[in-house]
């Protein structure tokens, strides 16, 4: 998307500025608002590149400073001047790390797929009831993630306990960047608690299954329609009990691939139809990604998995108070912030190591 910047850095700053006014004026360009996805994708990129910008010249200026705070304490006497000026230094220093880590991280080549929103599959596993309301949890932590983002959630389908739970739950999140910042979210997460039911006190294990899917739309993946099968039914609730006299539920099935996803969540077939095509469009887009590096039904199952908790990724100890990644061996222990969304050391954790 952006340019790598050059050996000078007023040559980067330059090169940077060109690129967002070449943004600018196709933004500007009255043409740009009969294509929605190219004026989506234009937004996001002047966006990003504004704030890079931003930071750039940030870094510029800390650069300055430390410099002149150099060239100060070399002609300096004065110890308590000195001490000072090594202390400004420091924080300085401090600040330009931090600036040239996210620098980085922005100027690093991201693919397509990176840049795309998310379709979010969680489907309680092992574990009876006390999944079900663990993967009513995860999906709390995940919408808060994105509310804290300012980034969009809306449900696609649900599948929903008589206690509160999920026995499965597929949503959307709309933001910039957002399968690049949750795709090592997919797999299986387990969890142990003591369940309000247990009067013992024993620790309960449990799990869910995550899977993180790029949202795909009709450019990204063509779908012949003598290839679907659409059978409309009546919604079900809470035991299976019909909930709508008519016929407004919506299953699919793709012939070639086998692949059937089901919507009831809105009243309108249309509504339901149109939110299943996504779903399906976006897993066949990730088994079309995933095709590059792996055979289809291994990488699909590795990440979907059956639920069992050998499988696990990351486990959710509440008595210990403590979140462990089993892939990097790392362990957080504020909790309830993550569980209420503040997912951010954790995501960044596993691209640090990941990358």
């Amino acid at each position: 998307m952006f340019q790598c910047f050059n050996d000078s850095m007023e040559n980067q700053s330059n090169g940077l500025k060109k690129q967002l006014e070449n943004l600018e004026n196709q933004l500007q360009d009255p043409q740009i608002y009969n294509n929605q996805a190219k004026l989506k994708q234009t937004s996001r990129e002047y966006s990003q590149l504004k704030d890079l910008i931003r930071k750039s010249e940030q870094l510029k200026e800390i650069n300055r400073k430390i410099s002149e705070t150099e060239k100060l304490l070399a002609c300096e006497s004065d110890q308590d001047i000195i001490k000072m000026a090594k202390e400004e230094i420091e924080s300085l220093q401090k600040e330009q790390q931090i600036l040239e880590k996210e620098i980085n991280k922005e100027i690093k080549p991201k693919s397509v797929i990176d840049e795309k929103d998310v379709i979010i599959e969680i489907r309680a596993g092992t574990g009876g009831e006390e999944a079900g309301l663990f993967t009513a949890d995860l999906f709390r932590m995940y919408s808060r993630f994105a509310e804290k983002k300012r980034w969009q959630t809306y449900l696609i389908s649900s599948n929903p306990t008589d206690i509160g739970g999920f026995k499965e739950i597929i949503f959307g999140i709309k933001g910039p960047g957002a399968y690049s910042l949750l795709k090592n979210e997919s797999g299986v997460h387990r969890v142990q608690r003591i369940p309000e039911t247990e009067k013992n006190g024993r620790v309960h294990t449990s799990a869910a299954s995550v899977v993180i899917l790029p949202e795909a739309n009709p450019i990204d993946i063509k779908i012949n329609p003598e290839d679907l099968k659409i059978e409309a039914f009546r919604a079900s609730g809470h035991g299976g009990q019909n909930v709508q006299k008519n016929a407004s539920a919506i299953r699919i099935t793709h012939r070639p691939s086998g692949l059937t996803v089901a919507c009831q969540d809105e009243r309108a077939q249309t509504q339901n139809k149109e939110k299943a095509l996504t779903v399906l469009r976006s897993r066949l887009l990730a088994i079309e990604q995933e095709k590059k590096n792996k055979d289809l039904k291994e990488k699909r199952l590795s990440q979907i998995g059956s639920g069992d908790r050998s499988e696990k990724i990351r486990t959710y100890n509440y008595p210990q108070g403590r979140i462990t990644d089993h892939r990097i061996k790392k362990s957080w222990y504020d909790f309830e912030q993550i569980m209420d969304g503040d997912l951010d050391s954790i995501i960044e954790t596993l691209q640090d190591k990941t990358s």
